[in-house]
């Protein structure tokens, strides 16, 4: 029984990690960046309309820092179960089913449900994003096309011709080949974020009629908005996963905290921005404010469009994996690659089919990110932290165990408020 012990303080997961094709860390930062920097940051002011110029900067920030914490975590819990269970990686829903496996005995029954509760959250969030990216590139080109060609089109005619390039972007199968993408519509969506801040800086701003706090019925609206924003946790452990270097994940200047630093610093500065220039006429986008004849301001659609069209393989990744690795059993070796073929095509229809039933972008991100950012952002990683930990692993005066059912109760508060209020604006577009 020494032995083991020994033995489990000694195991390194990652030197027994192999790896066909590792990424480095700046390939990694990329991921992360990318799997958290899109239409989000286009939304934020949005989310500031509904916040309030003063409490949109504080709550922008605060939820920065608890999605980071979080992001710690889910990583660090992953770790632990890997030295505690002698395995050298683990992915998220591995890593939620291992701890409730090995946890106090009231839970050990419930790691199937777990698991599988957690692969359906993931599920959800992936295809909900790819849902909002349809309908933010047909609303964008719908606008375009009217403008310039009086041509009056619906909606849902442009969110299944924004599906035919995603055809071939879902197709992509190894992060690997997807640095480069992500790369790309880093590049883009950073360029298209410098021109819509050239054009909210060309006017003056004035913060006069602006509302500086929230009113009841509009912060669940911000909070979805800024969760939507913060996406991207799904994407950390296969990310890290497949590291050259993964103990630089974590840690003061690890990719974790650059990555969420610059992400929070630069929502808060398009969405407080962007808010004092536009105020109550801020749309969904920041970018479908823009003045509508200049040419460099439909650059910055044209420019988001293309990044979202190269990003939608790295959202595509985590569920597609999530349920190749159920079925490919079921499937005979020789025909594994023309039904990931037909697979990926056959889900890019179903969720363009969805888009097309609800073509409004708003409603859309805020049921994204309270869903999504309700539960797989801060519920899951807290949840599992506490099981990982029970009973005596708490600190003192248990104070870690107070901080997570603080945690948790936010979670639960963006979950059941934020989708409730998404809901009902999401059935009033059709009464």
């Amino acid at each position: 029984m020494e032995l083991k012990s020994c033995e489990v303080k000694e195991y390194n997961p990652f030197e027994h990690r192999k790896i066909e094709k590792p990424n480095t860390t700046i390939g990694t930062l990329i991921h992360l960046v990318k799997g958290t920097l899109g239409t989000g940051i286009l939304s934020m002011p949005l989310a500031f309309r509904n916040g309030g110029f003063a409490f949109g900067i504080v709550g922008t920030v605060v939820s920065g820092i608890i999605y980071a914490h979080c992001v710690y975590l889910l990583v660090s819990t992953s770790r632990k179960a890997c030295r505690r269970s002698f395995v050298p990686m683990l992915g998220y829903t591995e890593t939620v089913e291992n701890v409730f496996t090995y946890g106090p005995r009231g839970v050990k029954k419930y790691a199937i449900l777990a698991r599988r509760c957690t692969d359906a959250q993931l599920l959800l969030n992936s295809y909900l994003l790819i849902c909002v990216y349809l309908v933010f590139i047909g609303s964008t080109l719908r606008d375009i096309v009217q403008h310039d060609y009086q041509i009056d089109w619906d909606t849902r005619v442009f969110i299944m011709l924004a599906a035919i390039p995603l055809i071939f972007t879902t197709q992509i199968r190894e992060l690997k080949y997807l640095v480069p993408f992500s790369a790309i519509a880093n590049a883009l969506i950073i360029t298209a974020i410098g021109i819509s801040m050239f054009f909210i800086l060309k006017e003056p701003i004035s913060l006069e009629s602006k509302n500086m706090w929230p009113a009841w019925n509009t912060l669940p609206a911000f909070i979805g908005t800024v969760m939507y924003a913060l996406l991207g946790i799904e994407y950390v452990l296969p990310n890290e996963n497949k590291m050259k270097r993964p103990e630089h994940m974590l840690g003061h200047c690890g990719v974790v905290n650059v990555a969420v630093c610059f992400i929070t610093l630069l929502y808060t500065m398009v969405g407080a921005l962007g808010y004092a220039q536009y105020g109550e006429e801020t749309k969904g986008s920041v970018t479908l404010n823009l003045p509508a004849n200049d040419a460099l301001a439909k650059s910055t659609q044209l420019l988001t469009i293309t990044a979202i069209i190269l990003s939608t393989g790295l959202i595509n990744y985590v569920p597609t994996d999530i349920v190749w690795r159920k079925i490919q059993h079921k499937i005979p070796p020789k025909r594994h690659n023309m039904a990931q073929i037909l697979f990926r095509f056959g889900m890019l229809m179903v969720l363009t089919a969805v888009a097309a039933g609800i073509p409004e972008l708003e409603p859309f991100v805020g049921l994204t990110g309270s869903i999504s950012g309700g539960s797989l952002v801060v519920i899951i990683p807290a949840v599992i932290d506490t099981v990982f930990r029970w009973p005596n692993e708490f600190g003192r005066m248990k104070w870690i165990l107070v901080k997570n059912v603080l945690v948790l109760m936010f979670g639960f508060i963006v979950l059941g408020i934020g989708t409730y209020f998404s809901v009902v604006d999401i059935i009033a577009i059709y009464e």
